[in-house]
Order: structure tokens, then sequence, then C-alpha cells
């Protein structure tokens, strides 16, 4: 006859190497996410470069970009976004990052839509890298493409720290900012 103990003990130690186990999956380990991201980055990139002029002089200027390439809103009065990016400086991928807003009101729709965060000072890029949560503000600078799908003069020599700039928006909510959004650190 085996002891209750010696079960209760085995019992212990199946479910800790199975809470280790599980914990590796949790954390991206041997995951494909951070290929996925940095080629959605890429695609994303390339379009922003070649529909907006202008963007790429943009990216040079920068101490650091964080592209989203892909986030996701739906609402029904109350609603939320979420998506994944990466954070690149002098385009190497340094970290990955989720955005994720919430917010309420008179809303109804889906939405897809691209971001990007071009960091124009080095100060603005460390305040954001040592962050435990850093949150898009009133702070950001919006960079609008006029009709001729250039950006304007006055984006390009903007004195702002941080140029935000929204793109590829199909759906059926409009007016799409970042505003409010909390970007985290992730391991995809």
């Amino acid at each position: 006859m085996i002891s209750t103990s010696l079960l209760t003990r085995r019992g212990f130690l199946g479910a800790a190497a199975g809470s280790v186990a599980l914990a590796g999956c949790a954390n991206g380990v041997n995951s494909n996410g951070a290929a996925r991201i940095d080629s959605r980055v890429d695609a994303t990139r390339t379009y922003l470069f070649n529909s907006y002029t202008g963007t790429s002089e943009l990216e040079q200027k920068a101490a650091g970009v964080l592209w989203m390439p892909l986030i996701t809103k739906a609402g029904l009065g109350v609603g939320g976004s979420y998506g994944t990016g990466a954070l690149r400086i002098d385009n190497a991928t340094v970290d990955y990052y989720e955005a994720v807003q919430a917010n309420f009101g008179f809303q109804a729709g889906a939405q897809q839509y691209a971001h990007a965060l071009f960091f124009m000072t080095p100060e603005a890029l460390r305040s954001f890298r040592t962050s435990a949560g850093w949150s898009a503000g009133a702070d950001a600078e919006y960079a609008w493409v006029d009709q001729g799908g250039n950006l304007s003069a006055e984006t390009l020599t903007a004195l702002d720290p941080v140029i935000a700039m929204v793109f590829g928006q199909a759906g059926l909510i409009a007016g799409a900012t970042v505003e409010g959004t909390k970007y985290r650190r992730i391991i995809p």
C-alpha cells in the first residue's frame, strides 16, 4: 500500500513541474512572437515610407521609433483597443511593447489602424524606456498628412519630444488617436 504522504508529495512535485513548464510558455520562450512582430513592423514601416514622403526623414531625426503595426479598436458604449509592436533604435529592435486603451462614451463599431511614435529627443526616449507603464497623452504632437499625402513642414521641424502618426485606418470608428494609450514592455 502506498502512503498518502508520498502521493501528496508526488502530486505537489508534478504540479510544481507543470507550473514551471507553463510559465516558460507564458513568457515567450520558444515562440515565434518576436519574429511575427518584427515582420509586421517591417511591412508597416515600408508602407509608411512609400505612402507618405517625409516620414523616412522624420525617422532619421528621431532617437527611436515605436512601431505599432496593428491596433484593433472596438466598442459599443464601452470600448478598448489592443496591439503589439516594437521599439527600434537605428532600425534595430531593442524591445517589444503592447498598447492598451480603454474608453467610454458614444461609440459603436470596430477599427484597425497602425501608429508610430517618433521620439525626437534622447530624453523622451529614455523616459519611455524607463517607465513602468508609459501613457501617451496631450504631450504627443500629432502628425497630419495633407491631401497630397505629404507631411507638413511644421511636422518635420517640430520641437515636440514625441510625434505620433496614426495611419492605415480601416473600419467604422472615426478619429483614431493614441491619447490615453498605455504602453508596457513585453516578451513576445
